[in-house]
């Protein structure tokens, strides 16, 4: 697999230049606009979930060990993290939520019935992932609860909780807003928190985390090695990234509010890397300092990971709902709750039972992004080469959110 993931990557990678090159002035609105800072907290809390708070902790151990992984030596952790969460791996999503915006009304590729039937499994299994992925690093952040490594009956009434929190917060797209501010404000007071712990009390000094986020600097000057997999776990990361690119470009494109192409990538690449470098610079000094983390603190991140993930299943679980039709106005809302809590829920266990994959569905996305280049070589090209706007259905008009339900 780790040939089919190089060649997608280096596809993407080309697919984003030729973006840029051909449409780098091009105004992009989408179907519901909203204002600059609401999209960005959009594309951050649905783009991110529970990993971005839960790993780091548990993993700049394994990429400081150059015995077992010297693969990791040409920079220190914290950059090696920051490569697996940020920048260029953004582009993914700025190239899904460019064609959404702008390609896709043109092509109706993903109206093709059986495009349209992979399409959602994508994002179902990647729903169920996400919700996995927090009920498995719950016995870390929670050793109070269990034995610090089973995952016990309180850890998936949490997790059934926040499934259930956001199929009910789905089923009206005016919550997304909500959500997505809601969270950004909390995960920068989280930040803030946790920065003055480390930085203003025990005898640590502002200094100390310039001199920490300067370690990022070795991400910027050995960029080009995070264009292929580096290993086996990069690889399971970059197809997770794929895994939720298609859909996070979907769901974002309908927000964009008037951006030119290279601010919409400008926007995508920078801001969230902004807030990626101060967190994992935080977490950094913590563990390299071996400072210790209060339950408070380590409550509020737990409550963080569980609102980023509530916010990242609403926003997906809104998505294939439309797709498929399964809206609340046709199922009504109990239905609607019903079938989409009980799908998700089974689909979770599932991946603690090792049936499935997320490799699986970013190998699937792989094959998605080529069927689709394919298509509008051999269908499409001339209405590909022609675009020169934003559909013209498409007004920046700020008040359309409040009439979606």
């Amino acid at each position: 697999m780790t040939l089919w993931l190089s060649a997608g990557l280096l596809f993407t990678f080309a697919a984003i230049a030729v973006v840029l090159f051909k449409w780098w002035d091009l105004k992009c609105i989408g179907v519901t606009p909203v204002h600059t800072f609401t999209f960005i907290a959009i594309l951050f809390t649905s783009g991110l979930d529970v990993g971005l708070i839960m790993f780091p902790l548990t993993e700049f151990g394994g990429y400081a060990d150059l015995a077992a992984s010297p693969e990791y030596g040409f920079a220190n952790p914290l950059a090696i993290e920051f490569g697996f969460w940020a920048f260029l791996i953004w582009g993914f999503y700025f190239l899904t939520c460019f064609y959404f915006c702008v390609i896709e009304p043109r092509v109706k590729f993903f109206d093709i019935p059986l495009v349209k039937v992979i399409n959602n499994v994508v994002i179902i299994g990647t729903c169920a992932f996400t919700a996995f992925l927090l009920l498995v690093n719950l016995p870390w952040y929670l050793p109070q609860i269990g034995d610090g490594e089973s995952v016990v009956p309180t850890f998936y009434l949490i997790v059934m909780l926040a499934i259930a929190a956001a199929v009910y917060s789905s089923s009206n797209i005016r919550y997304v807003r909500l959500l997505s501010l809601g969270s950004s404000w909390l995960f920068i007071a989280l930040i803030a928190m946790m920065w003055g712990q480390a930085f203003l009390s025990d005898n640590g000094q502002v200094s100390d985390f310039f001199a920490t986020a300067g370690l990022i600097g070795d991400y910027f000057t050995n960029l080009h090695q995070f264009m292929l997999p580096l290993n086996d776990y990069h690889e399971f990361y970059l197809y997770w990234w794929f895994s939720w690119s298609i859909m996070i470009g979907q769901f974002t494109a309908r927000f964009i509010s008037g951006l030119r192409t290279w601010q919409v990538f400008l926007a995508m690449l920078v801001f969230p890397s902004l807030a990626i470098g101060i967190w994992f610079s935080v977490l950094y000094y913590f563990h390299a300092e071996s400072l210790a983390i209060s339950s408070f603190v380590n409550l509020a991140m737990i409550t963080v990971g569980i609102l980023m993930v509530i916010n990242s299943l609403d926003s997906l679980v809104r998505l294939y709902t439309d797709n498929l039709g399964l809206t609340t106005q046709r199922m009504g809302k109990p239905m609607y709750f019903v079938f989409n809590f009980v799908a998700l829920a089974v689909l979770t266990l599932l991946f603690q039972f090792d049936f499935l994959q997320i490799q699986w569905v970013g190998a699937l996305v792989i094959a998605i992004y080529f069927g689709c280049f394919g298509y509008i070589l051999l269908q499409k090209r001339a209405e590909v080469a022609s675009i020169q706007s934003s559909p013209k259905e498409n007004t920046l008009d700020f008040s359309k959110i409040e009439y979606v339900s």
